[in-house]
């Protein structure tokens, strides 16, 4: 790698791929007629931004770096315990019951040497530390800002602002002054809260939705100018901007653990014997060992309701990508119907699994997590060396191969990697 060659990535948080036009999002369009678009980039499964994140930041499928939801359940004093993956001690949570925050390298932790990686990330605490769990690089977060070593940097150089749009474009002022035309890392990655959060709280395609994507598109914009200023500066850079899945509208919201007590399958709502991990869109159902007698009649309970789009069991965890083990015994994509328009008339409905610890259902909103047409379809933009402009890769990528992508045009090692890197794929 040399000194003028790197690496700026802006994720723009729950962006799917048809809501990218000239009206809503002209620098975005733009951009697009001058780079690579990738028109069958996927997410994983399940669809949720925190295990997104840790497949960006590993070129890795949940099955090898770990961590199978945004709540996944462990064992801890002995039973199954519920986990939310976004709150800012849960990898210290997770490295005291397994031993580690993820079972794969990071991008910060192969960089460190080369360079470097700066993140300013706006979604949850735990999504934004899951790209450096280990401090080897630089991550500003509104909960919190670490250097090397996991060392909170200085007061005044902390993320001081909100979740909202506001700090949105104060996390992007930040990125492009410092990430991109003052320091020089060999990766800069900005990880934005919206269009996601507005999506969470107001139907797809609404007003709100609208503004959203507008305020995104011109964050856009900002990155692209300060990349191409660079640019004219001498340097080699290459500019990802995508997002890490899509939204579908919320048509019902389906209470599983109930529906389980109810047919006898599980014995109480706060009962360790099973336990109902929901993501959204998608749910985990893990099963206490003693109760492995549970996991046939679970298994045919679970293919005749009308609310399971797809039933994974464990010979198929790793065709999906699933982390095998730790009494997982079933993954769900609640049913959708990608043709129904919501009120707005925006394509895809899909149930969704009632939440955990009293969060909104979500309901007539957006969301995500299974596998919908539209939840499993964000955006991928390559511009710069190795990638032509105006081409279309009609290969189907996915987040896993962000990583072996950025390694490769920094002349780093990416062998052992799930994804593969895209230069050249037209």
């Amino acid at each position: 790698m040399t000194d003028k060659r790197r690496a700026v990535v802006l994720i723009l948080d729950g962006l799917r791929r048809d809501f990218v036009t000239p009206e809503l999002m002209p620098r975005l369009s733009a951009l697009r007629e001058r780079a690579t678009w990738c028109a069958q980039h996927g997410s994983v499964f399940p669809s949720v931004t925190r295990v997104v994140s840790s497949s960006v930041a590993t070129g890795c499928r949940p099955a090898r770096h770990g961590l199978a939801g945004n709540t996944i359940a462990l064992v801890d004093n002995g039973a199954l315990a519920l986990f939310d993956a976004g709150k800012p001690e849960f990898i210290t949570e997770k490295q005291r019951l397994t031993g580690e925050a993820l079972a794969m390298p990071t991008l910060a932790e192969r960089l460190a040497p080369v360079g470097g990686v700066v993140i300013f990330n706006n979604v949850s605490p735990g999504a934004a530390y899951l790209h450096d769990p280990l401090g080897h690089g630089h991550v500003y977060h509104r909960a919190g800002s670490f250097g090397p070593g996991r060392e909170p940097v200085a007061a005044g150089q902390a993320l001081r602002i909100a979740g909202d749009l506001d700090g949105d474009a104060a996390l992007v002022a930040r990125f492009t002054s410092e990430a991109i035309e003052d320091g020089k890392p060999a990766l800069a990655l900005a990880w934005l809260g919206h269009p996601d959060t507005t999506q969470h709280d107001y139907p797809l395609g609404s007003p709100e939705n609208h503004e959203a994507l507008r305020r995104a598109d011109a964050h856009v914009g900002t990155v692209i100018d300060a990349v191409d200023a660079a640019r004219a500066r001498g340097e080699e850079i290459l500019l990802l901007v995508g997002s890490d899945h899509g939204h579908q509208t919320v048509s019902g919201v389906v209470d599983i653990a109930a529906e389980l007590i109810a047919a006898g399958l599980k014995e109480a709502p706060e009962s360790t014997d099973v336990v109902v991990a929901p993501n959204g869109t998608a749910a985990l159902i893990y099963v206490d060992p003693q109760y492995e007698r549970r996991v046939a009649p679970l298994a045919a309970f679970l293919a005749e309701r009308s609310w399971v789009g797809r039933l994974i069991t464990p010979d198929e965890f790793s065709a999906f990508g699933i982390p095998a083990g730790g009494g997982l015994a079933f993954a769900v994509s609640m049913a959708a119907d990608d043709e129904a328009v919501n009120e707005y008339g925006v394509p895809g409905l899909s149930l969704a699994a009632k939440p955990a610890g009293g969060k909104a259902d979500r309901l007539g909103c957006g969301q995500h997590g299974g596998l919908g047409r539209y939840e499993q379809s964000p955006v991928l933009v390559l511009d710069g060396p190795g990638f032509a402009a105006g081409a279309v890769a009609a290969e189907p990528s996915s987040a896993i191969d962000l990583a072996p992508t950025l390694l490769a045009f920094l002349g780093h090692d990416a062998d052992g990697l799930d994804g593969r890197s895209l230069q050249f794929r037209p």
